[in-house]
């Protein structure tokens, strides 16, 4: 996406034919050294005639490079251009720093050599950045091709942080009253590098902001009935799915679909684009009747274009509804369809085993689901060195199956096998941290608590930094390291992680939601196996008050929640009684101190 939106940018910006007046006329409108000043003390009007002759013939041939290296479109012609403008250049001047902004915008939108795009970013920045408000939408290109060439790089943090700052310089020249259409399109192409970082951060929620302000700059911008807006809108709606919030995608998606039947028509590919995705929300949604409707409508178009790939993946998008609808065996029997149309070792071919078995779990024929797993799972073995990350994907999807089907052995060796792909994998911390996260519960539950303990810590760790320390993922790491520690009865442990989940799940999903209500409950327990039963009671109280909230939905947690809050007063009674005894006990000879000390053990 970050190649698609620099190339859209460098076509509005940069290229010869269509170069915007704002980068021509920088580049051929900023004021050389006025030649009489370069007049020094002349000594006869003859030498002064051939100082002027000589110095003419300069300006033309700097002239003469400067068109060259406007004109020049390739690779090879630019960088040869750009040769020779350096040898009549001063290295500090604007129109050098100009140049190199176009080398590495040109080099950036080819994806060619990033890391020689950021370098001629770099120059290109240390000489913009001098305060000129008349070169103040340059430097912001500049920030972004260094956030693009850092992306391209994986290099996400510093991608964030480059076109963070363009951000705030492009806003900065908006509050100061600056309204052009330039601005616009540079800010746009921003929002849309901050989203893409964002994303392969795995930060989907705060990209969302990203991609709904590229979006109104569209709306701004756009003819409201334009096919280019019409596909910004579907991009708004992917990315809302992509978060699982299917509703506030809706919208959006219908809008794409309004635009593009009225302007393309029905049989046309963006229809076709948009009905797929409106089929993905509605399955979201649970409305799978709508999905499948959307589906067929959308499998017909590909299939008059000859758009095999896309085709596929419709016909497993319809796999996945109709398992979503109970409907298995019609979803195998489509599936086994699918397979015959893929090669033997593809990933496509991989992907339709792993959905096979998903729909063979659900019916509980285990023994053909394991073989499809195993199938999936040849074809993926092969792909780790060239597509290593969707390979890590896969593998954690076959160990949720397993993890389905009781078969936790299989699943553990593979979020291990997941694990250790992603940790090579600078740009997948937070697929690092789910893999860690998971596989730290699957140990937890299948008792080897000491050893989950490690990776639930290292993703507590990981998810923090990739999303932030108040993220709900973050919230649902720490709740397990509570329940990891009152298994191992270390109730102080468990008391602090229980606690700062709780923190975090009161900011991210409200005290009132089922998860913070849980958290508050395994506090109370962990206070009560410490037997600091006024704390126990405490947070039991806000449990049951919690639930009361919910109303009739949520009667048996409160009939549940209610008995256990009864059961803490009785034995907080217990033990204030224990406690006068043990008090007075306490004050007679040590030795029948530790005998009674031991019969409590």
């Amino acid at each position: 996406m970050m190649k698609r939106a620099t190339s859209s940018f460098l076509s509005h910006l940069t290229s010869t034919h269509k170069r915007s007046n704002l980068y021509k006329n920088l580049f051929t409108n900023t004021c050389p050294i006025p030649i009489n000043h370069l007049v020094l003390n002349p000594k006869s009007h003859h030498q002064s005639r051939n100082i002027n002759t000589l110095r003419q013939r300069k300006v033309k041939e700097k002239v003469d490079i400067e068109e060259e290296f406007e004109a020049a479109v390739s690779t090879d012609d630019i960088l040869k251009a750009f040769k020779s403008l350096e040898t009549v250049f001063d290295k500090n001047e604007p129109k050098y720093g100009l140049a190199c902004l176009k080398v590495g915008l040109h080099l950036d939108d080819e994806g060619e050599e990033p890391e020689t795009a950021l370098q001629f970013g770099l120059k290109a920045f240390n000489i913009l950045d001098k305060g000129d408000k008349n070169l103040s939408i340059p430097l912001a290109m500049t920030l972004h091709l260094m956030g693009s060439a850092s992306y391209n790089l994986k290099r996400f943090s510093d991608s964030l942080g480059y076109l963070n700052k363009a951000n705030r310089l492009l806003v900065k020249l908006q509050s100061e009253g600056c309204s052009d259409k330039e601005i616009l399109l540079v800010l746009h192409t921003v929002q849309l590098g901050l989203a893409n970082a964002k994303t392969a951060m795995g930060r989907n929620e705060e990209a969302l902001e990203n991609y709904t302000k590229g979006l109104e700059i569209k709306e701004m911008t756009l003819d409201p009935e334009s096919k280019e807006l019409g596909v910004a809108y579907r991009q708004v709606a992917e990315a809302y799915a992509a978060v699982m919030s299917f509703n506030d995608g809706l919208p959006y998606c219908l809008k794409a679909l309004k635009i593009h039947k009225a302007h393309l028509g029905d049989n046309s590919i963006e229809v076709a684009h948009d009905r797929r995705i409106l089929g993905v929300i509605y399955t979201g949604m649970q409305e799978f009747q709508k999905a499948l409707e959307q589906n067929v409508l959308s499998q017909k178009v590909l299939k008059q274009w000859g758009c095999k790939d896309d085709l596929l993946r419709a016909e497993l998008d319809a796999a996945n509804t109709l398992i979503s609808l109970g409907n298995y065996e019609e979803a195998i029997n489509s599936l086994k369809s699918v397979v015959l149309q893929t090669d033997k070792d593809s990933k496509t071919r991989a992907l339709v085993f792993i959905e096979m078995a998903n729909a063979m779990c659900k019916e509980e024929t285990y023994g053909n689901a394991k073989r499809c797993l195993e199938i999936s799972t040849g074809i993926f073995d092969k792909k780790e060195t060239e597509f290593p990350a969707e390979v890590a994907d896969a593998y954690m999807e076959i160990a949720g199956l397993y993890v389905e089907m009781n078969e936790f052995e299989p699943a553990v060796s593979l979020y291990k096998r997941a694990l250790s792909i992603f940790e090579k994998l600078p740009q997948e911390q937070h697929a690092e941290g789910t893999a860690s996260a998971k596989l730290g519960w699957l140990l937890l539950l299948t008792d080897k608590v000491p050893q989950a303990i490690p990776y639930m810590e290292n993703a507590a760790e990981l998810l923090k930094e990739s999303f932030g320390p108040k993220h709900f993922s973050v919230a649902y790491i720490y709740n397990n390291l509570g329940a990891a520690y009152l298994e191992l009865e270390r109730p102080q442990s468990a008391a602090q992680m229980f606690a700062v989940a709780k923190d975090i799940m009161d900011v991210s999903l409200g005290p009132h939601h089922a998860d913070s209500i849980e958290a508050c409950q395994n506090l109370s327990k962990a206070y009560s196996a410490m037997r600091s039963y006024h704390l126990a009671i405490d947070f039991q109280q806000c449990a049951v008050d919690a639930w009361e909230s919910h109303g009739p939905t949520a009667e048996d947690e409160l009939k549940e929640a209610t008995r256990v809050l009864e059961q803490l007063k009785k034995e907080a009674c217990g033990s204030t009684t224990e406690h006068v005894l043990t008090k007075a006990l306490a004050m007679r000879p040590r030795a029948r101190s530790v005998s009674i000390e031991k019969l409590k053990k």
